[in-house]
């Protein structure tokens, strides 16, 4: 009888994995009871269902008679979802980065029989390759030292567990300024590809934190080579082989320069970010590519990524019929089949379709010989023949759908829509974010606490304080949308959580788990870039937008508290805080656009003139008759204008006199926006 027992788990990762000869036990107390018992050390293995090497990992050893028999003899294995569980995630991949090694996922630690870590890697072949060793000698290693050398395991487990716990020094002195933010900005900019955009180098990451500073940046301080590198960079990806051409959304980063070759899964959060910077990118620029992108992929969301009830789910596998990309590439062939030698002819000139290929003998779709959209005439006859070929693709054999919803991933997407919605006068955006955020509030809520993950309705993962910091964003952007009084109080009610449960006294900032989640082995604490945006750094913004809208000084005060807890780390590298620093614009000038709606149309007419400039991080506004108790006191009770539509501009505590035309609250955006 097999001893695996993740048949009744409801990650869908965990569950590709229970049909293995590997005794798997899913991570939790009855786990780690086990490892004591038996004496045995932990083999833990993390990843997740998109993972292109978690799937060749799996197949090479986990699915092989030979290493699970080593496997089961010496260890007690738990494999973990990191999107499920990514305060168990932060910790293991910590301890591997301060042992030296560079991250990545399928994550294999190796911990004592108390869970903390003394050795480990990422993926390992089931034979000697790619200069690392076959995995089942690291087994026998492994197992051998933890036997015969155990004052050598508890030495590094010891020096682990004392660099994980290690607390950032605050009260340093280390004051966030505009002139800092300034010099920040123009050394991002120099290390944008000037050709290609992102980063120099390969692999390429949108990399959402540190465009987002450089788009910050290049609008508080007028920096128009930074607002260039941005715009570079994103009409890059959209032209690019990362961005999906025929059913919208981007893969989660490219192997290769040029944004072509995509590791083709496809994150809920990337897109989800990727649409807001774009949103506030096209307020700038009115870049016809960027709002096809933008309604293209919220298409996508819309048409694959919606799970019953409303909630978004996580992820597109990168492999389908075993093969990484099989269901996005392409042969001359297959596409004139589809659409006739003529069309096709077309179609192959525009999206570098050739008999060789681009990637291993097939095409992907890319655009990169063009610099941007063609003519009206031609981009509409490529939409047809896109959609042909989009049918055609779903006869194919689907990637696999990972269909659990996270809390964070969707207070993303919700905000993502929200904006994206009002800028672009697009309703049914506003409703798919109404109907994720109730399902959030409704399926994901117990005891007035976030789960992180559910699934066909079982979830169990406690909430991360990023759970609540992306959801109060999504909250807060609802608000602005909608104008709806219980999201603000919604948002203030998480916040309360996150105070009694996540902040620390001591040193300031949020944990990443709750003071009462009892299965990590340390509390982390940490405002540095990652993948998704920092919790602390979405704080700061969430706070200062909670103080600007109430008037409460508490919350300003906070966010203050958490730049000065993370002023050490800022000081020594402050590009790994770019989220933070992003945010830190808000606490140096928190600004406030209110558009209070008479019994015209002059309303419409403003929300457009503000929807057509970018005002990153403002708080956007609008109400019928009069401004009521919200924002600074200046504004409390201001009304229209002899009942015409009346706009109010603020930066901090002043707040300009009402303005009725267009070109009046245009000239009041750009005048707040910068200190140029």
């Amino acid at each position: 009888m097999s001893r695996n027992r993740l048949g009744d788990e409801s990650s869908p990762y965990l569950i590709q994995h229970r049909d293995n000869p590997v005794h798997w036990w899913a991570w939790g107390p009855e786990a780690l009871a086990e490892a004591k018992s038996t004496g045995k050390p932990i083999l833990l293995s993390i990843g997740y269902s998109a993972c292109h090497w978690c799937h060749v990992m799996a197949h090479e050893s986990f699915e092989d008679e030979t290493t699970a028999a080593v496997m089961n003899d010496r260890f007690v294995n738990i494999k973990v979802d990191r999107e499920e569980r990514p305060d168990i995630d932060a910790i293991y991949m910590g301890a591997l980065h301060r042992l030296g090694q560079q991250g990545g996922w399928p994550l294999t630690m190796f911990l004592d029989s108390e869970a903390r870590p003394f050795w480990g890697g990422t993926y390992f072949p089931k034979a000697p390759t790619y200069g690392r060793p076959a995995f089942v000698d690291v087994l026998t290693r492994i197992s051998d030292i933890y036997r015969n050398e155990p004052d050598k395991v508890a030495n590094n487990a010891e020096a682990l567990m004392k660099a994980l716990a290690e607390e950032s020094d605050s009260g340093a002195g280390f004051h966030v300024t505009d002139q800092i933010l300034r010099e920040v900005t123009v050394r991002l900019a120099r290390a944008v590809d000037p050709v290609h955009g992102g980063i120099a180098g390969a692999p390429k990451f949108p990399q959402w934190s540190f465009l987002w500073m450089l788009w910050r940046g290049a609008i508080r301080y007028g920096h128009e080579p930074a607002k260039a590198a941005v715009v570079k960079t994103l009409e890059r990806m959209s032209m690019g082989g990362i961005y999906d051409h025929l059913g919208g959304g981007f893969a989660r980063y490219s192997v290769d320069e040029l944004w072509l070759v995509p590791h083709f899964e496809k994150m809920l959060y990337d897109n989800a970010l990727l649409i807001d910077l774009m949103t506030e990118v096209w307020r700038e620029t009115q870049s016809p590519l960027l709002q096809a992108r933008i309604a293209e992929t919220i298409d996508w969301i819309a048409r694959e990524m919606i799970t019953d009830g409303g909630g978004f789910a996580a992820a597109l596998d990168a492999d389908s019929e075993g093969e990484e990309g099989k269901f996005y590439v392409w042969s001359p062939q297959e596409i004139e089949t589809v659409l006739g030698p003529d069309d096709a002819a077309f179609f192959n000139r525009a999206y570098d379709v050739t008999p060789e290929g681009n990637f291993e003998g097939h095409t992907i779709l890319n655009r990169l010989a063009a610099e941007g959209l063609g003519p009206p005439e031609e981009e509409a006859r490529l939409a047809a023949l896109r959609t042909k070929l989009l049918a055609e693709r779903a006869k194919r054999v689907r990637p696999g759908w990972d269909d659990k919803v996270l809390a964070d991933w969707n207070g993303l997407a919700i905000g993502a829509l929200a904006r994206a919605g009002i800028v672009f006068d697009r309703p049914q955006w506003v409703t798919m974010a109404r109907e994720a955020f109730t399902f959030v509030t409704q399926k994901m809520t117990g005891a007035d606490r976030l789960l992180h993950a559910t699934r066909h309705g079982k979830g169990r993962a406690p909430a991360t304080a990023g759970d609540y910091a992306n959801m109060i964003w999504a909250a807060l952007r609802l608000y602005q949308a909608t104008g709806e009084p219980d999201d603000l109080a919604q948002a203030i009610r998480w916040i309360d959580v996150l105070d009694a449960h996540y902040w620390s006294d001591d040193a300031g900032g949020y944990f990443t788990a709750a003071d009462d989640t009892q299965d990590v082995i340390v509390r982390l604490r940490t405002a540095t870039d990652d993948a998704t945006p920092s919790a602390n750094a979405t704080m700061v913004a969430n706070l200062v937008a909670l103080g600007t809208l109430t008037g409460e000084p508490r919350y300003p005060q906070r966010a203050e508290v958490i730049l000065q807890a993370f002023s050490t780390d800022l000081a020594r590298n402050l590009g790994g805080h770019t989220g933070l620093l992003a945010a830190a614009i808000d606490l140096l000038s928190p600004q406030l656009v209110v558009l209070v709606e008479g019994g015209d149309k002059v309303g419409d007419t403003l929300q457009a003139a503000l929807s057509g400039l970018s005002v990153p991080g403002a708080l956007e506004i609008r109400v019928k008759g009069a401004v009521g108790e919200v924002g600074p006191p200046a504004l409390r009770g201001k009304s229209t204008d002899d009942g015409r539509s009346t706009a109010y501009v603020c930066s901090g505590p002043q707040c300009s006199l009402p303005v009725t035309t267009a070109g009046d609250l245009r000239r009041l955006v750009l005048d707040v926006r910068s200190i140029v």
